[in-house]
């Protein structure tokens, strides 16, 4: 195919531009107020388990990006003022399975922190093809139960600040 207006050989309209995901995310660590953890199970890999969690969208604050993940994961709806901003993000690698849906040359991702506390457990819809089980845990199993070290961290440090009284 030629561009009539200059000559030049341009890409075949089949080519589609890649749509690599941008390298920040969130974490959002869902508990009740008595200390129950919700871990969800994703489909691939197997056996790896996780709090919400899913990359921003190109132009999507954090905030925002929690919100909808909290929705596309659980099922549960949830305003900017329920969650809890925890002031804290992680830079970590990105597992070289994963690395094809970033631009070449992107090895880290960085994740920032929310909670969300409902007064009791909920019922909680998956997402069947992200999610295949989802458990209300302990702290202490739900930490041990966490595939990733960040979110390890984070639900350990959500049950500090929670039951620190």
């Amino acid at each position: 195919m030629e561009d009539t207006t200059n000559n030049r050989p341009t890409a075949p309209e089949s080519a589609a531009a890649v749509a690599y995901k941008r390298p920040e995310s969130v974490l959002v660590v869902i508990s009740t107020g008595a200390g129950e953890f919700l871990l969800l199970r994703r489909t691939r890999p197997d056996d790896f388990w996780q709090s919400v969690t899913g990359s921003l969208k190109r132009t999507e604050r954090p905030l925002r990006a929690a919100c909808r993940e909290v929705k596309e994961e659980t099922g549960l709806s949830v305003s900017p003022s329920a969650l809890t901003d925890l002031h804290h993000s992680e830079r970590f690698a990105i597992l070289p399975a994963w690395r094809t849906r970033y631009a070449p040359g992107v090895h880290y991702n960085r994740e920032h922190w929310f909670a969300l506390v409902l007064p009791g457990r909920r019922l909680i819809r998956l997402n069947d093809e992200e999610h295949r089980e989802y458990r209300w845990l302990s702290a202490g199993r739900a930490a041990t139960m966490a595939t990733s070290w960040t979110n390890r961290n984070a639900i350990l440090t959500l049950a500090q600040f929670l039951f620190r009284r």
